[in-house]
């Protein structure tokens, strides 16, 4: 019993002498904590110049917004460059538009949200059941939703949440500049609808260049026709020119519209196709369509934007 007894005690000091020698395990890492961002701007990058102006809105002096798409550029066709990937590095958060209106930049909008990136697509707080499906758009939502004032209203909600979220301590000012501009767009929901109920219903009918118009005619009480797809990458066939002058002599459209970030040589065939054929229709005016006007006027705005294709549409028609 003794030399038991003594054997089990030397194996005992033998294990803790062995355990005192293991290295100790490594501490695990730390969470990382975000950025407090109340001593900055919050530096914010989107892709429309309609995104960037809800931004600009809600955030007002505490951000910092860069549009990576002005006057003039269709987002369906952008190709981001190399300055822009460094922006969207250099971004505490980006926002975007969403349902593939960036069509060439989805999956990098997708490698930046797994990378820890906080990257927003401002129409994801849209009901389903209120986006458009068109058939030709092989079972995917239109995403021109800022045609739809009330729909867009979606978009300041979310973009107050996220920065909300990133900027807690201006989270009040976040809040309080939305509801001013949300107050802004139901005035200008109302004034869009009282201009087109000027219209007579038989002659609101929109030919604009593609089909970004579908959420206007929808709300708005106009019947649309685009010569190009919901996306500018489908190309018209002169089936589709052909056809569309044929509906336009039909119906005796009195004006047609070109749209600033598509080249205006599609609907100005169009018209060609319908002098063709006997009938006299105008070009009605330049619209906004996937982009807005230049920095510093109206349209530099997503309100004055939207105004200015109303009233320019109900001139035309009337």
């Amino acid at each position: 019993m003794k030399i038991k007894t003594v054997a089990l005690m030397a194996v005992a000091a033998l294990l803790l002498g062995a355990c005192q020698q293991l290295p100790a395990a490594p501490a695990t890492p730390a969470a990382p904590t975000a950025p407090d961002l109340s001593t900055r701007k919050v530096n914010v990058v989107t892709t429309t110049g309609q995104v960037a102006d809800v931004v600009r809105n809600v955030g007002g002096d505490r951000v910092e917004v860069k549009a990576l798409m002005g006057p003039g550029v269709d987002p369906h066709l952008y190709k981001p460059t190399a300055s822009d990937v460094d922006a969207f590095n250099n971004a505490d958060i980006i926002f975007y538009n969403g349902l593939e209106l960036e069509g060439r930049m989805t999956d990098l909008f997708v490698k930046m949200a797994r990378g820890g990136k906080p990257t927003v697509p401002v129409t994801e707080g849209i009901p389903e059941d209120l986006l458009r499906e068109p058939i030709e758009f092989e079972g995917k939502y239109d995403p021109h939703v800022w045609f739809d004032v009330s729909l867009w209203m979606n978009a300041v909600n979310t973009v107050n949440t996220e920065l909300a979220r990133l900027d807690p301590k201006s989270k009040d000012l976040y809040q309080k500049n939305s509801e001013a501009y949300l107050k802004q767009l139901d005035e200008l929901n109302a004034y869009i609808k009282a201009q087109a109920a000027t219209v007579p219903e038989s002659a609101r009918v929109l030919i604009t260049a593609h089909d970004a118009f579908g959420y206007f005619g929808r709300a708005y009480g106009f019947e649309v026709k685009g010569l190009q797809g919901t996306s500018t990458a489908t190309e018209a066939s002169a089936r589709d020119v052909q056809d569309l002058a044929k509906f336009i002599c039909e119906r005796k459209i009195k004006a047609i519209f070109v749209e600033s970030s598509v080249p205006h040589a599609t609907i100005e065939a169009v018209q060609a196709a319908a002098q063709a054929a006997g009938c006299e229709v105008g070009i009605g005016a330049e619209l906004f369509s996937d982009a807005m006007g230049n920095e510093g006027t109206p349209e530099g705005t997503y309100i004055g934007m939207m105004r200015y294709n109303i009233d320019a549409i109900v001139n035309a028609l009337k």
